[in-house]
């Protein structure tokens, strides 16, 4: 009885840990699982205890992970799927059954969604699946969706999110571009370029901080185009009007095929995230967390080969 108490407390502590890091911090954490920011530290700090390693960096504005931290936020989330797909096989869940609801953005779906379903689908025959493609912010608990897809940075630390996987961010033409104007050397040669920029909701996106080393630039880029969505930035790339700088997600077919290339790939820009994103106030379901499950193992080895699975940074 002891021992099994014990394996139970073990998987509710990995369980707490891959939340915090997938919310980004304590209370976040705490806020989506409905306890204190005080229990939630105290969980963490009693499993670094037990490990004998320390598995996140604490600062005032942001946790980041060890290196023993990544690896275990790796195997956590291993067996915490299995331990879930156990529960389900044992009620007869093997073969999920139902309608799963998730929302996804335009371009995100057609690149990255319908592709895969055949797979999911052909997984699981019991299932139907409704996919919700549009780029607005869905409300999931009022509009009845079991889970949504989104990009980017998430700024409401309230949601129940799991991170999927990332990628960086890149500067990229096509390769008629690049071979008519020439690739940039340095950020400051982007001045020089016509950049097509996305303005979601009067927010410009044309500032960006790359970093090499110990050197840092800040360049605010330029361009007489400007877009609201990311299929007009895809149109317009490809119909030659300019650069971009955006996730390689955006033009993974093109990079692959060599139709698209990056620049300025010994600089680091941010990385993009992909989070899985639940109800608030209940429980995922099984239906939701085998999908998420699945995109994870996609997206490990998509079109572009420099994916990296979730990990905090």
């Amino acid at each position: 009885m002891l021992a099994a108490a014990m394996s139970i407390d073990r998987l509710a502590a990995m369980e707490i840990f891959v939340r915090v890091v997938d919310a980004g911090s304590f209370s976040a954490a705490a806020t989506q699982l409905g306890v204190g920011q005080p229990a939630v530290s105290k969980t963490v700090a009693q499993l670094e205890e037990r490990l004998g390693v320390r598995l996140l960096v604490r600062s005032t504005r942001s946790l980041s992970l060890t290196d023993a931290g990544r690896n275990f936020y790796e195997n956590a989330k291993g067996a915490i799927d299995g331990v879930n797909h156990a529960e389900q096989v044992a009620r007869g869940a093997g073969g999920l059954s139902g309608t799963l609801r998730v929302s996804a953005s335009l371009c995100f779906s057609r690149i990255h969604v319908m592709p895969r379903l055949p797979e999911f689908l052909a997984q699981h025959p019991g299932m139907d699946i409704n996919i919700i493609v549009s780029d607005r912010y869905v409300n999931l608990a009022e509009e009845g969706v079991d889970l949504a897809l989104r990009t980017g940075t998430l700024t409401d630390t309230s949601l129940n999110v799991r991170k999927i996987a990332q990628v960086p961010i890149r500067v990229m033409a096509t390769s008629a571009y690049w071979k008519a104007h020439g690739k940039p050397k340095t950020p400051n040669d982007l001045v020089a370029h016509e950049c097509v920029i996305l303005d979601r909701e009067g927010k410009l996106f044309d500032e960006w901080l790359f970093r090499k080393g110990a050197l840092e630039c800040t360049m605010k880029t330029r361009g007489r185009l400007t877009v609201s969505a990311a299929e007009g930035l895809r149109e317009a790339v490809l119909s030659g009007l300019g650069i971009v700088v955006v996730s390689e997600w955006l033009f993974s077919p093109e990079l692959g095929s060599g139709a698209v290339e990056s620049a300025l790939d010994d600089w680091i820009l941010p990385m993009h995230d992909l989070w899985g994103v639940f109800p608030i106030g209940g429980l995922a379901s099984a239906k939701a967390r085998e999908f998420v499950a699945f995109a994870e193992r996609c997206m490990a080895a998509p079109y572009a080969p420099s994916l990296v699975r979730g990990s905090a940074r």
